[in-house]
C-alpha cells in the first residue's frame, strides 16, 4: 500500500508546500505592496481559493472521465504558471492575478480520488493518514522555511520555489505513480450526476465542515503575521519561533485524532474537541497583548486545525459512493476553497474595520454554529465494507442490492477479483448480504 500512496502523497504535499510556504508571510507582504490594504491582502491570501472553488468540481468530474493522470498534468502546469506570475508581481493587482491562476490548477480532489482508487476500503483510513502525515510534514517545513527564505531573500523567491516544485511533482506523477485498478460500476447515468452527491445528508455536513475548517485557517494566517509584526514588533525571519512550536504540537495532535476518529469510531467527538481548541486560539490571539499568550493561542489553533486533517478526506470517501468519489471530493474541496477565500477576504475586511477583536468574535460565533452542525452528523464508523471473492459470490446479483435497506454502495474490482459492498452495520449484517450474493 505504501508504494501506491507515497508517490501521490508526495505530489499533493509538494503542491501544498508551495501554498503553505507563503501563508506565514503573505498577508503582511501583500498589505505593503503598491495598491495594497488589509482587505486586498486578505484577498491575496485566499485569492487562489476562489478559482480552486470554481474548478474543483470540474477537475474532479474530468478525472472520472478522462483519467486522473491527464487531469493532474493540466492542473500542475496551471499552478506552475500562476506561481511564476506571482513571483514577478510588482503591485497588488499582479499578485492577485498570479494567486487566482495558481488556484485554477485544482488537483486536490483528483489526488485524493486516485488514492481512493488505488487502496481498498478497509485500508483507506491508513492511506489517508499517510497522506495527511506527509502533508503535515510539508506544512511544518513550510512554516519554518517560508519566513526564513522571505527574510533572507524575498517573498518572490518563495513563488519561484513553488513553480519549480510543481514541475518536480510532474516527474513523480509519470515515473512513480501506478495506473489505477479497473473498476466496474453498477449505477445509472442519472446517479452519476454531480447533483447526486448532495443527496447524502452526512456528505453535506462534511462539505460545510470543510468550509468552516478552511475559513478559520485563512483567518488565522491573515492575523498571525500581521500581529507578530505590528503588535509584537517581530521581524519576518523570526516568525518561525512562533510557528515551530505550533506546528510541532499540531503534528503530535494528529496521531490521537486519527486513532480515536478511525479506530475507535469517535469522529464526531474529535471534531467537536478540535473546534474547542480553535475557539480558545482566537480568544487568546484576539484579546491579549502578552506575546506568550498570543503564541499559546497560535499553538492551540494548530492543534485544533490539525486534528481534523487525518479525518476529513477519509470521511468523505466513506460517505460517497465509489463512482462519485471524484465528484464528492471535488465538492468537498470546493467548499474548503470557498472557505479559504471567504476567510481571507472577510477576515481582512473585519480586521480593517474592527481590528483583531472583531475578527475573533466573528470566529467564535461561527464556531458555535459549527459545533451544532457537527452534532447532527451520523458517525462514519457505522458504515462498514464487505469484500467478497468473485469466484465464490455472484456479481450478477449485485443489482438486487439496490433497494435493500442499509446498502449504501456496491461495485466489482476486476483487478483484484473482488465484490465490494458498503453498508450500514446497524441496519443490515454481513451474513444477510452474503446470502443475497451466494452463487
Amino acid at each position: 500500500m505504501i508504494k501506491k500512496v507515497l508517490p501521490l502523497s508526495l505530489i499533493v504535499a509538494l503542491r501544498f508546500f508551495g501554498l503553505f510556504i507563503v501563508l506565514s508571510v503573505l498577508s503582511q507582504y501583500a498589505k505593503d505592496l503598491p495598491g495594497g490594504n488589509a482587505f486586498l491582502a486578505g484577498v491575496a491570501l485566499g485569492g487562489y481559493a476562489l478559482t480552486q472553488a470554481l474548478f474543483q468540481v470540474p477537475f474532479g468530474v474530468l478525472s472520472d472521465k478522462i483519467g486522473r493522470k491527464k487531469t493532474l498534468l493540466i492542473g500542475l502546469l496551471t499552478f506552475a504558471a500562476g506561481s511564476v506570475i506571482a513571483a514577478i508581481a510588482t503591485d497588488i493587482n499582479m499578485l492577485l492575478v498570479g494567486r487566482f491562476l495558481q488556484g485554477a490548477g485544482a488537483i486536490g480532489s483528483v489526488v485524493t480520488a486516485m488514492i481512493a482508487d488505488q487502496v481498498r476500503e478497509d485500508e483507506r483510513a491508513h492511506a489517508m493518514a499517510i497522506m495527511g502525515m506527509v502533508i503535515a510534514m510539508s506544512f511544518a517545513a513550510a512554516m519554518i522555511i517560508g519566513p526564513t527564505i522571505a527574510g533572507i531573500w524575498s517573498v518572490s523567491a518563495l513563488f519561484w520555489l513553488t513553480a519549480a516544485l510543481a514541475l518536480f511533482a510532474l516527474v513523480i506523477l509519470f515515473t512513480a505513480v501506478p495506473e489505477p485498478p479497473k473498476i466496474v460500476h453498477h449505477y445509472s447515468e442519472e446517479e452519476a450526476k454531480v447533483k447526486e452527491v448532495f443527496k447524502d445528508k452526512d456528505l453535506v455536513r462534511m462539505y460545510v465542515t470543510f468550509l468552516f475548517h478552511s475559513s478559520t485557517m485563512a483567518i488565522a494566517f491573515f492575523l498571525i503575521p500581521i500581529l507578530l509584526k505590528n503588535k509584537f514588533g517581530m521581524e519576518t525571519i523570526d516568525y518561525w519561533k512562533v510557528y515551530l512550536p505550533a506546528v510541532v504540537f499540531g503534528i503530535l495532535a494528529m496521531g490521537p485524532a486519527a486513532v480515536f476518529g478511525e479506530k475507535y469510531g469517535k469522529g464526531k467527538q474529535v471534531f467537536i474537541l478540535s473546534i474547542l481548541f480553535i475557539i480558545v486560539a482566537f480568544l487568546l490571539m484576539g484579546f491579549t497583548d502578552n506575546f506568550y499568550l498570543f503564541a499559546a493561542g497560535a499553538v492551540s489553533f494548530f492543534i485544533g486545525f490539525n486534528m481534523f486533517e487525518p479525518l476529513l478526506q477519509s470521511f468523505v470517501s466513506k460517505f460517497a459512493k465509489v463512482h462519485q468519489k471524484g465528484a464528492a471530493l471535488g465538492v468537498a474541496n470546493t467548499f474548503a476553497y470557498v472557505g479559504i477565500f471567504l476567510g481571507g477576504a472577510v477576515g481582512g475586511w473585519l480586521y480593517q474595520k474592527f481590528g483583531e477583536e472583531g475578527v475573533s468574535i466573528a470566529v467564535l460565533i461561527v464556531s458555535l454554529f459549527w459545533i451544532i452542525w457537527i452534532l447532527g452528523m451520523r458517525n462514519p464508523a457505522l458504515r462498514a465494507n464487505l469484500f467478497l471473492n468473485m469466484h465464490e459470490y455472484d456479481p450478477e446479483k449485485l443489482l438486487s442490492l439496490k433497494d435493500v435497506e442499509g446498502i449504501n454502495d456496491f461495485y466489482t474490482n476486476h483487478t483484484e477479483e473482488l465484490i465490494v459492498v458498503k453498508y450500514e452495520n446497524d441496519r443490515i449484517d454481513e451474513e444477510t448480504i452474503k446470502e443475497l450474493l451466494k452463487k
